[in-house]
């Protein structure tokens, strides 16, 4: 009886080697039902696929077209005004020669015609103007009487004095908002990288718990029999089988939680990359890192140099400073000037209104001063001035704790490879130990308690390793967000701004 137990003991334990050796081996997923992504896959497809990259798109589109309208604002504009017709029938008030006031019916059909040039003029704030006007009056009575107005061409300007000049600033904001928005872009896809790579990494330590998970309930399970017949030949104490048993019934809870966790891991990635449903996910964890030390003060002036922060930090300087010159300009003495010179003439005949035109001359001078206002200017010209104190020193301290961060992430990243090293070392080691521990439990060397310390520390160290290539991945992305600059191929990061917008479809005016 003694030999067939132990027949059957040295035939479990055979069964359990060659099933920890299949494991080992074998996918979590069958290849037929499955999708393998590496990083590199997921962080593609992320920038070409997922929702986040659309909306970073369209947004980058939007602030071209902004751009875009900014900069026609100073190239000629020509309008085209047109009243075809204006039908009026009416009783007008007619005052006679000896004073007395008849009321008289009238109808009158009125067609009007006008071109405008307009151009803007940065330097000054004016405006130059090219006008051509036409119109004709029918006056319908007991016959048509039509006559005929023509301005053949007015030039004229009308030109602020002293008044606050958008035009220059706009001239210094614009372009910056265009660059930092070029910047956000970029910006944007390392904030999708940031977030494909957590979902990655997710997934793969979900991966890696049901692998574990699994292995752990068969061999809880294994355990657990070969203990029953070492428990029947009175080897082992009923509370160490009693153990083991709780082990088993764990294993099979955290194997039901692992699956259960795949799926919804699986599911948030699916979902961010945009992909179907319909196929599983296999990740394949990337073995080595880039042997990569980034230079802190190379960080430090890419970071400066291209972090859309920065650029933006400038424009809120600028805009503050427009603010001030806005409202000191609108607390003193304001003028316009308009000024205007053409050719008019009327007639019966639309030939005659346009022979012999006659000069026609328009110059007007308005001021505008404040008397009393009760310090509302005054206020306002503070207001702005404070504020412009408040931005400064909120972009200095803003300064210092970019720089900082830019420091900190750089001083973290530089220890990670080392950190990578040192977990996939600790792995490589628990799992021999496990290993050893397993094998000396099935002769009895060692107790069901240090068996358990071994599987908790096997299983500690795969998660640690995991967990060190995600933070190496992470800062290392962080960092090309903080900079805009890949430190692993020593470039600038840039996009094809062309290809975003279509140049072909839509060209720059």
């Amino acid at each position: 009886m003694q030999s067939l137990n132990k027949k059957k003991l040295s035939l479990k334990i055979i069964s359990l080697l060659i099933l920890f050796s299949s494991l080992g081996n074998n996918n979590v997923f069958s290849q037929e039902e499955t999708l393998k992504f590496t990083l590199d896959d997921i962080l593609k497809l992320a920038k070409n696929q997922s929702l986040d990259a659309l909306i970073a798109k369209n947004s980058f589109r939007s602030s071209y077209w902004a751009h875009r309208s900014y900069k026609a604002m100073f190239l000629p504009s020509l309008t085209m005004d047109a009243t075809l017709p204006d039908f009026n029938r009416s009783i007008a008030q007619i005052t006679q020669p000896d004073g007395t006031i008849d009321y008289i019916g009238q109808q009158n059909l009125t067609n009007y015609l006008n071109l405008n040039i307009k151009q803007n003029i940065t330097f000054t704030g004016g405006q130059l103007f090219v006008r051509s006007n036409l119109q004709k009056l029918d006056v319908l009575k007991d016959s048509v009487i039509t006559s005929f107005l023509t301005n053949p061409i007015s030039i004229g300007l009308i030109q602020p004095v002293f008044s606050y000049n958008s035009f220059k600033w706009q001239k210094k904001i614009e372009p910056l908002k265009y660059k930092e928005a070029k910047k956000e872009y970029i910006n944007a896809q390392e904030t999708i990288n940031l977030k494909a790579i957590n979902r990655f990494f997710d997934l793969v330590l979900a991966q890696i718990n049901l692998s574990i998970a699994e292995i752990n309930y068969s061999s809880n399970d294994t355990l657990y029999n070969i203990a029953k017949g070492r428990y029947n030949l009175g080897k082992i104490a009923q509370n160490d089988l009693y153990q083991l048993e709780l082990n088993l019934l764990n294993s099979k809870s955290a194997l039901n939680r692992a699956k259960l966790e795949l799926q919804t891991k699986e599911f948030n990635l699916i979902s961010f990359l945009g992909l179907s449903n319909k196929k599983k996910i296999y990740l394949i964890i990337p073995q080595e890192v880039p042997k990569l030390k980034i230079d802190i003060p190379k960080a430090l002036s890419e970071a400066n140099k291209n972090n859309p922060e920065i650029v933006r930090m400038t424009r809120h300087l600028i805009e503050a400073d427009s603010d001030v010159a806005r409202a000191k300009a609108e607390n003193r003495f304001n003028a316009n000037i308009i000024a205007n010179y053409g050719l008019t003439q009327s007639a019966n005949t639309l030939s005659d209104s346009y022979r012999d035109p006659l000069n026609s001359q328009q110059f007007s001078f308005g001021i505008q001063v404040p008397i009393i206002d009760w310090g509302e200017g005054k206020g306002r010209y503070k207001m702005a001035q404070s504020n412009m104190e408040v931005v400064k020193s909120s972009i200095a301290q803003q300064t210092i704790d970019f720089e900082q961060n830019v420091f900190l992430e750089v001083m973290q990243f530089n220890m990670q490879d080392e950190q990578v090293m040192i977990q996939a070392k600790a792995d490589t080691v628990a799992q021999r130990n496990y290993n050893v521990s397993k094998n000396r439990f099935y002769i009895g060397k060692i107790s069901v308690t240090d068996l358990n310390i071994t599987i908790k520390e096997k299983d500690s160290a795969k998660r640690n390793y995991i967990f060190s290539l995600r933070r190496y991945w992470s800062y290392y992305y962080n960092i090309r967000q903080l900079t805009l600059y890949d430190f692993e191929n020593s470039l600038e990061l840039t996009e094809n701004f062309d290809q975003l917008i279509d140049r072909k479809v839509y060209p720059e005016p």
